[in-house]
């Protein structure tokens, strides 16, 4: 399979890498200035932004509008069990967006990252 890179804006490139690595399992790929990091976790690269400062991804749109952490859009990670990974974040202090819900796919949950960014947590649903 080949990897998948989504961009995340972040407040605090810092904070975004260590809630990545240390809790959701990525690995960092490189760092080469404060506001930007990429990391990877199996096929998928997260690249993360600050907001502001001289890159690409923090430039203002034709409009004004600026690049800003949040909204609906998301990874979507996969863990055997559900459960258990939830309880485990709820422990380091993570903030969800909800509870978990089942459906005809499996179950999932929204996490949201420091800069609250939504992270799908899902487990599919077995035969």
């Amino acid at each position: 399979m080949a990897t998948v890179s989504v961009r995340y804006i972040v407040d605090d490139v810092d904070a975004a890498i260590e809630f990545y690595t240390g809790r959701l399992g990525f690995d960092v790929e490189f760092r080469p200035a404060p506001g930007f990091a990429s990391l990877s976790r199996d096929d998928l690269r997260l690249l993360l932004n600050a907001p502001d400062g001289p890159g690409g991804a923090a430039q203002a749109m034709p409009d004004g509008r600026k690049p800003e952490p949040g909204g609906w859009n998301r990874v979507q990670l996969e863990f055997e069990d559900l459960a258990a990974t939830v309880e485990r974040l709820k422990a380091d202090g993570a903030r969800f967006r909800n509870d978990i819900v089942s459906g005809k796919g499996g179950k999932q949950i929204l996490l949201d990252d420091p800069a609250g960014n939504p992270v799908e947590l899902f487990e599919p649903a077995r035969d």
